[in-house]
């Protein structure tokens, strides 16, 4: 989706006209992935302007949601889900037809009661089987899942069957260690009804600065074809943007691209051409649109501290010393100066503008003529592989590897404390310890 107009040479592109999402919403497309705190309603919609084709929502647990007071704001239009000290998730009908409810739970009841709470204002609902951090795994959610796949499967039906029909539901998965274990989990999925399926290629044992196995998923996208449901499957894990997001269907032979560090980074990221000099082109309209949100401003200082892009008005030091007096702020007015006057309802209503004039701009490149598995490593487009090297198709030999035999955590709903408070809330970041490196299949006898 592009916020530019064609060039004058060209026919302009019909504008969008978009009901609901259905599976073709999930293909040709670059998306905006759920990130915990970075995926906050400011850096969304900025995402949308520059060309996002939908947008994820952090992971919100359901138990938190569902006692939630909606509150709409008569003036901004914002929607807010608020708890006890502050909104647990927050969205604005603008960002409706592209945004996906990003769910964490561990019981078919209480997705459903959670995806019925936000349904009127989401387009989608995604379960996370993928999130290796503890307040998920812990409790049964998020990477446990995938050792659990009764459970994950429970999920998903339950999710499609409850739910109106032009609401979509989909999953976003890790990696299991081995290929075949991988295609039996999403084999399963699939037949739940889904109308998409997001990979993250990596392990859970996995970190991010490990590179990320896209390669492996091109076996997974032609086993799903094979299967005939037509469910489009999704690349995640180190494509940097738009351009690059080619270079990642080319290998995968994926549907579309989901974008997360590099859209944390930079949201503009989904442009044609990204922005440049973030320090004047993006944080101050960033500021200006937070403060008119009302966002958080704990969590609009942690988003900002996470914008990085290329720079040629100021130095590595000057950039610092902005990010350093962001930092320290206690609050928006301590930052007048810098953004200049607060018109926010200005920067939103250029949004707006761009959400309503988007064009279609779907993500298409040329098949490769031979199977990846088939090429030999000379055959490899030479800009897609930074090194001579092979390009990765297993867990890294020094990463404890496979999966941890269980998911160690109580999985039904009828421990009442099962619910931990997540990472938007407490500020608590941790990454999952590593497991045990025994391999148990969770589809083993």
């Amino acid at each position: 989706m592009s916020t530019s107009p064609p060039p004058p040479s060209e026919r302009a592109a019909k504008r969008l006209k978009l009901d609901h999402l259905n599976s073709d919403s999930f293909k040709n497309g670059v998306f905006l992935a759920p990130m915990v705190r970075s995926g906050a309603l400011p850096t969304r919609l900025t995402a949308l302007k520059h060309g996002a084709s939908l947008v994820w929502s952090p992971e919100v647990v359901d138990k938190a949601i569902l006692h939630a007071e909606r509150v709409v704001d008569p003036v901004t239009g914002v929607i807010s889900y608020n708890g006890k000290t502050r909104a647990i998730f927050t969205t604005h009908p603008v960002e409706k037809p592209y945004l996906i409810y990003q769910i964490g739970s561990a019981s078919p009841e209480l997705a459903v009661q959670a995806a019925k709470t936000v349904v009127q204002d989401v387009s989608g609902v995604d379960l996370n089987c993928g999130c290796p951090k503890p307040f998920s795994t812990h409790a049964g959610m998020g990477a446990a899942l995938l050792t659990n796949p009764d459970l994950l499967c429970d999920i998903l039906t339950a999710l499609r069957r409850e739910l109106p029909p032009e609401v979509t539901v989909s999953a976003k998965i890790r990696l299991l260690p081995s290929q075949d274990d991988t295609k039996r989990l999403v084999e399963r999925i699939v037949r739940t009804g889904v109308s998409a399926l997001t990979v993250h290629c990596r392990t859970r044992n996995m970190r991010p600065r490990e590179a990320a196995l896209i390669e492996r998923l091109r076996g997974i996208v032609e086993f799903v074809d094979s299967l005939g449901a037509g469910i489009p499957v999704v690349a995640n894990g180190d494509c940097q943007g738009w351009e690059d997001a080619k270079r990642v269907k080319r290998i995968t032979g994926a549907s579309s691209v989901m974008i997360a560090t590099a859209a944390e980074a930079n949201p503009s990221c989904f442009a044609v051409t990204p922005l440049r000099n973030l320090e004047t082109t993006l944080i101050p309209s960033y500021l200006r649109l937070s403060k008119y949100l009302d966002n958080y401003w704990a969590l609009t200082k942690f988003c900002v501290s996470q914008f990085k892009g290329v720079r040629s008005e100021m130095t590595k030091d000057e950039a610092h010393e902005l990010k350093c007096r962001i930092i320290k702020a206690k609050g928006y007015e301590e930052l007048t100066e810098l953004v200049g006057s607060w018109t926010g309802d200005a920067d939103l209503a250029e949004i707006v503008k761009s959400i309503h004039s988007r064009r279609s701009r779907p993500l298409l490149v040329d098949p490769p003529e031979t199977p990846l598995s088939q090429l030999s490593p000379s055959a490899y487009n030479a800009e897609d592989y930074s090194s001579e090297e092979d390009p990765p198709l297993a867990t890294p030999p020094d990463r404890p590897n496979p999966e941890p035999p269980t998911s160690c955590a109580p999985l039904g709903p009828s421990t009442a404390a099962r619910m931990p408070q997540p990472a938007l809330i407490t500020g608590s970041d941790k990454l999952t310890p590593t497991p045990t490196p025994r391999h148990v299949s969770p589809f083993s006898p």
